[in-house]
């Protein structure tokens, strides 16, 4: 007798697959039909209206192919391609490792560190357009606040940020960092506040140093939840448009556009609502391979420690 049949009852038979749930019908009856469809109405409404509509329409605005050979033709275009990926993966990825390493300062239990958190995550909480527009006028031209510091502290000229499409990039780069990374850092935080201590007080009696416990304890642990943040912090950067557009403003001659602030020039300030949509769309083969990794991961994995 195996050991599972001795703790079971006798009179209980031990299915040889696995034990399906009886399936539960709900049926809305009378009133209820009426207040579910009355519930449901708007917010389908709103999402066809809103959601399901432009996306659709601004599908069928970029599928000329006519269109992609206007986009290739055109320089600029190119350069805009290039900077979304700097601004990708530079953005993301310094944004990501600086979240984590942040998330273990604040994992220290002291009130005046608990106060300073609260401090750092005034960027994510203010409105994006006031953020950017303040970091545009610190560095516009020579009447900017950092130039004119520099110039009363060195009496030369300042580097003049966005005149220079190097800097300028470095700007736009360096705004978005500073803007998102409290709400990252807010989510690794969480996600070591769910590791348990048990494993950290077995590693120190191994003698496990505490780079050493980040490296084989906490980071082993973060993987899955560093992934998938970092799959969508892509997805939601690939159509960033603010940042570009309130910091830099394409600045010098539209030369660090990408392609949010692209498309939407060609589409209302040149008339080409058309190419405007399509380069859009041309972010879709560089999107689709992050959407479809980022699904199998969650199906795979859970986002679980």
């Amino acid at each position: 007798m195996s050991s599972a049949q001795q703790v079971l009852p006798l009179q209980t038979p031990i299915p040889a697959g696995r034990a399906r749930r009886p399936r539960r019908h709900f049926r809305l009856q009378g009133s209820d039909t009426a207040w579910a469809i009355a519930f449901v109405v708007p917010y389908a409404a709103v999402f066809a209206a809103f959601v399901a509509y432009p996306v659709v329409f601004g599908l069928w605005m970029g599928s000329r192919p006519m269109l992609y050979t206007l986009l290739f033709s055109d320089p600029r275009y190119i350069d805009t391609l290039i900077n979304t990926l700097l601004f990708v993966c530079i953005g993301v990825n310094v944004k990501m490792f600086l979240a984590f390493v942040i998330s273990a300062f604040f994992m220290q239990r002291r009130w005046w560190i608990r106060a300073l958190l609260v401090v750092f995550l005034l960027p994510w909480a203010l409105p994006a357009l006031s953020v950017f527009l303040s970091i545009h006028y610190m560095l516009v031209s020579q009447w900017g606040l950092l130039d004119s510091l520099w110039s009363a502290v060195t009496g030369a000229d300042g580097p003049l940020f966005l005149v220079s499409r190097e800097l300028a990039m470095a700007a736009n780069i360096l705004a978005y960092i500073w803007k998102w990374l409290p709400f990252w850092t807010l989510i690794f935080l969480s996600a070591r506040m769910a590791i348990p201590k048990e494993i950290y007080e077995a590693a120190a009696i191994d003698g496990a140093t505490g780079i050493q416990q980040a490296i084989h304890v906490t980071f082993p642990l973060m993987a899955n939840v560093y992934l998938v943040a970092t799959l969508l912090s892509t997805l939601w950067t690939f159509g960033d448009f603010p940042t570009v557009y309130f910091v830099s403003s394409g600045a010098p001659a539209r030369t660090t556009d990408v392609l949010a602030t692209y498309g939407f020039r060609q589409a209302l300030n040149f008339g080409h609502p058309e190419l405007g949509a399509a380069a859009m769309m041309s972010a879709l083969p560089l999107a689709i391979p992050v959407v479809i990794l980022l699904i199998r991961r969650l199906h795979r994995t859970g986002v679980q420690l």
